[in-house]
Protein backbone atom coordinates (compact mmCIF):
# COMPACT_ATOMS: atom_id res chain seq x y z
CA UNK A 1 0.00 0.00 0.00
CA UNK A 2 1.63 3.30 -0.63
CA UNK A 3 1.96 5.91 1.74
CA UNK A 4 1.83 9.08 -0.76
CA UNK A 5 -0.12 11.49 0.27
CA UNK A 6 -3.13 12.34 -1.85
CA UNK A 7 -3.38 15.10 -4.00
CA UNK A 8 -5.30 17.85 -2.57
CA UNK A 9 -8.75 18.36 -4.41
CA UNK A 10 -9.29 20.59 -7.26
CA UNK A 11 -12.16 23.61 -6.17
CA UNK A 12 -14.85 23.49 -8.09
CA UNK A 13 -14.50 26.94 -8.91
CA UNK A 14 -17.87 29.04 -10.12
CA UNK A 15 -19.67 27.06 -12.69
CA UNK A 16 -18.36 27.50 -16.34
CA UNK A 17 -19.21 30.47 -18.52
CA UNK A 18 -20.94 30.36 -21.95
CA UNK A 19 -17.09 31.58 -23.14
CA UNK A 20 -15.46 28.54 -21.29
CA UNK A 21 -17.70 26.34 -22.46
CA UNK A 22 -17.55 27.25 -26.23
CA UNK A 23 -13.73 27.33 -25.96
CA UNK A 24 -13.95 23.39 -24.54
CA UNK A 25 -16.22 22.54 -27.35
CA UNK A 26 -13.67 24.30 -29.92
CA UNK A 27 -10.91 22.03 -28.03
CA UNK A 28 -13.05 18.95 -28.74
CA UNK A 29 -13.52 19.50 -32.62
CA UNK A 30 -9.48 20.39 -32.84
CA UNK A 31 -9.20 16.47 -31.73
CA UNK A 32 -12.32 14.73 -32.61
CA UNK A 33 -14.83 15.47 -35.26
CA UNK A 34 -18.53 15.28 -33.58
CA UNK A 35 -21.92 15.62 -34.56
CA UNK A 36 -24.49 18.20 -32.86
CA UNK A 37 -25.64 16.01 -30.32
CA UNK A 38 -22.75 14.38 -29.40
CA UNK A 39 -21.06 18.15 -29.26
CA UNK A 40 -23.64 18.43 -26.37
CA UNK A 41 -23.42 15.29 -24.62
CA UNK A 42 -19.25 16.50 -23.74
CA UNK A 43 -20.55 20.00 -23.04
CA UNK A 44 -23.40 18.32 -20.70
CA UNK A 45 -20.47 15.86 -19.25
CA UNK A 46 -18.13 19.05 -17.90
CA UNK A 47 -21.01 20.96 -16.66
CA UNK A 48 -21.95 17.54 -14.71
CA UNK A 49 -18.51 16.88 -13.13
CA UNK A 50 -18.57 20.29 -12.26
CA UNK A 51 -21.34 20.00 -10.50
CA UNK A 52 -20.42 17.06 -8.76
CA UNK A 53 -17.25 18.85 -7.58
CA UNK A 54 -19.34 21.94 -6.82
CA UNK A 55 -21.56 19.19 -4.04
CA UNK A 56 -18.59 17.33 -2.77
CA UNK A 57 -17.32 20.97 -1.66
CA UNK A 58 -20.13 21.77 -0.30
CA UNK A 59 -22.02 24.48 -2.29
CA UNK A 60 -25.35 25.12 -2.10
CA UNK A 61 -27.59 22.28 -3.81
CA UNK A 62 -29.64 24.54 -5.04
CA UNK A 63 -27.73 27.37 -6.48
CA UNK A 64 -25.49 24.21 -8.27
CA UNK A 65 -29.23 23.20 -9.62
CA UNK A 66 -29.96 26.14 -11.54
CA UNK A 67 -26.53 26.92 -12.27
CA UNK A 68 -26.81 23.49 -14.08
CA UNK A 69 -30.45 24.22 -15.61
CA UNK A 70 -28.99 27.71 -16.96
CA UNK A 71 -25.72 26.10 -18.67
CA UNK A 72 -27.72 22.78 -20.18
CA UNK A 73 -29.79 25.81 -22.38
CA UNK A 74 -26.51 28.00 -22.74
CA UNK A 75 -24.78 24.32 -24.57
CA UNK A 76 -27.71 24.50 -27.14
CA UNK A 77 -27.12 28.00 -28.38
CA UNK A 78 -23.25 27.49 -28.63
CA UNK A 79 -23.69 23.95 -30.51
CA UNK A 80 -26.21 25.87 -32.88
CA UNK A 81 -23.90 28.87 -33.71
CA UNK A 82 -21.03 25.93 -34.18
CA UNK A 83 -23.21 24.29 -36.55
CA UNK A 84 -24.03 27.90 -38.57
CA UNK A 85 -20.53 28.60 -38.53
CA UNK A 86 -19.76 25.16 -40.83
CA UNK A 87 -17.32 23.86 -37.74
CA UNK A 88 -19.99 20.99 -36.81
CA UNK A 89 -22.09 19.00 -39.69
CA UNK A 90 -23.82 16.11 -38.98
CA UNK A 91 -24.22 15.39 -42.88
CA UNK A 92 -20.43 15.42 -43.95
CA UNK A 93 -19.93 13.38 -40.52
CA UNK A 94 -22.51 10.90 -40.95
CA UNK A 95 -20.95 10.76 -44.34
CA UNK A 96 -17.63 10.50 -43.38
CA UNK A 97 -18.42 7.53 -40.66
CA UNK A 98 -20.89 5.63 -43.24
CA UNK A 99 -18.08 5.38 -45.55
CA UNK A 100 -15.50 3.92 -43.00
CA UNK A 101 -17.91 1.79 -41.34
CA UNK A 102 -18.41 0.18 -44.67
CA UNK A 103 -15.09 -0.14 -45.57
CA UNK A 104 -14.50 -2.31 -42.21
CA UNK A 105 -17.22 -4.80 -42.87
CA UNK A 106 -20.29 -2.79 -41.37
CA UNK A 107 -24.20 -3.56 -42.82
CA UNK A 108 -26.25 -1.00 -43.03
CA UNK A 109 -28.31 -1.83 -40.52
CA UNK A 110 -25.26 -1.95 -38.14
CA UNK A 111 -24.01 2.06 -39.87
CA UNK A 112 -27.57 3.08 -39.34
CA UNK A 113 -27.66 2.38 -35.79
CA UNK A 114 -24.11 3.84 -34.96
CA UNK A 115 -25.31 7.17 -36.50
CA UNK A 116 -28.29 6.65 -34.64
CA UNK A 117 -26.38 6.58 -31.19
CA UNK A 118 -24.14 9.53 -32.44
CA UNK A 119 -27.96 11.58 -32.78
CA UNK A 120 -27.86 11.71 -36.59
CA UNK A 121 -31.39 12.25 -37.51
CA UNK A 122 -32.79 9.35 -39.27
CA UNK A 123 -33.08 11.37 -42.75
CA UNK A 124 -29.76 12.30 -42.76
CA UNK A 125 -28.30 8.78 -41.22
CA UNK A 126 -30.67 7.30 -44.78
CA UNK A 127 -28.70 9.49 -46.78
CA UNK A 128 -25.08 8.58 -45.68
CA UNK A 129 -25.46 5.20 -46.28
CA UNK A 130 -24.23 3.47 -49.01
CA UNK A 131 -26.53 2.34 -51.86
CA UNK A 132 -26.99 -0.78 -53.51
CA UNK A 133 -26.32 -4.37 -53.48
CA UNK A 134 -23.45 -4.15 -54.45
CA UNK A 135 -22.38 -1.93 -51.69
CA UNK A 136 -23.50 -3.89 -48.71
CA UNK A 137 -21.44 -7.37 -50.79
CA UNK A 138 -18.28 -4.97 -50.17
CA UNK A 139 -19.05 -4.66 -46.94
CA UNK A 140 -19.80 -8.09 -46.26
CA UNK A 141 -16.75 -9.11 -47.64
CA UNK A 142 -14.52 -6.74 -45.46
CA UNK A 143 -16.75 -8.64 -42.99
CA UNK A 144 -15.80 -11.94 -43.77
CA UNK A 145 -11.97 -11.12 -44.38
CA UNK A 146 -11.69 -9.84 -40.70
CA UNK A 147 -13.74 -12.66 -39.47
CA UNK A 148 -11.49 -14.90 -41.56
CA UNK A 149 -14.36 -16.71 -42.91
CA UNK A 150 -15.77 -17.91 -46.40
CA UNK A 151 -13.56 -17.28 -48.80
CA UNK A 152 -10.82 -15.81 -46.13
CA UNK A 153 -11.28 -19.01 -44.38
CA UNK A 154 -8.04 -20.73 -43.66
CA UNK A 155 -9.52 -23.81 -44.31
CA UNK A 156 -12.18 -24.61 -46.63
CA UNK A 157 -15.21 -24.61 -44.11
CA UNK A 158 -17.52 -27.48 -43.22
CA UNK A 159 -20.98 -27.49 -42.87
CA UNK A 160 -21.39 -26.40 -39.38
CA UNK A 161 -18.36 -23.65 -39.87
CA UNK A 162 -20.55 -22.32 -42.98
CA UNK A 163 -23.84 -22.39 -40.62
CA UNK A 164 -21.72 -20.18 -37.93
CA UNK A 165 -20.46 -17.90 -40.46
CA UNK A 166 -23.94 -17.45 -41.67
CA UNK A 167 -25.06 -16.59 -38.34
CA UNK A 168 -21.97 -14.02 -37.61
CA UNK A 169 -23.24 -12.05 -40.71
CA UNK A 170 -27.07 -12.20 -39.54
CA UNK A 171 -25.52 -10.51 -36.16
CA UNK A 172 -23.37 -7.92 -37.75
CA UNK A 173 -26.66 -6.75 -39.77
CA UNK A 174 -26.52 -8.71 -43.01
CA UNK A 175 -29.73 -9.90 -45.41
CA UNK A 176 -29.42 -13.57 -45.83
CA UNK A 177 -28.88 -13.61 -50.11
CA UNK A 178 -26.21 -11.26 -49.32
CA UNK A 179 -24.41 -13.20 -46.52
CA UNK A 180 -24.48 -16.18 -48.69
CA UNK A 181 -23.37 -14.59 -51.82
CA UNK A 182 -19.99 -13.49 -49.87
CA UNK A 183 -19.48 -17.00 -48.18
CA UNK A 184 -19.61 -18.50 -51.61
CA UNK A 185 -17.59 -16.32 -53.33
CA UNK A 186 -14.31 -17.53 -55.08
CA UNK A 187 -11.34 -16.16 -52.86
CA UNK A 188 -9.61 -14.35 -55.74
CA UNK A 189 -12.79 -12.82 -57.07
CA UNK A 190 -13.43 -11.72 -53.25
CA UNK A 191 -10.10 -9.99 -52.98
CA UNK A 192 -10.31 -8.46 -56.21
CA UNK A 193 -13.51 -7.08 -55.46
CA UNK A 194 -12.37 -5.36 -52.08
CA UNK A 195 -9.57 -4.08 -54.19
CA UNK A 196 -11.80 -2.76 -56.60
CA UNK A 197 -14.12 -0.88 -54.22
CA UNK A 198 -11.31 0.56 -52.45
CA UNK A 199 -10.52 2.28 -55.43
CA UNK A 200 -13.49 3.80 -56.21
Amino acid sequence: MSDAPKRPRRPAGPPPNAARLREAALAHLARFAATEAGLRRVLERRIARWARAAEAEGQAREAIAASTAALNTEIATIAKSLVAAGAVNDAAFAESRARRLARSGHSRRAISAHLAAKGIEAGVAAAALPDGEEAELLAALAFCRRRRLGPFARVAPDAPARMKALAALARGGFAQGIARRALAMDPAEAEDRLLTGRQS
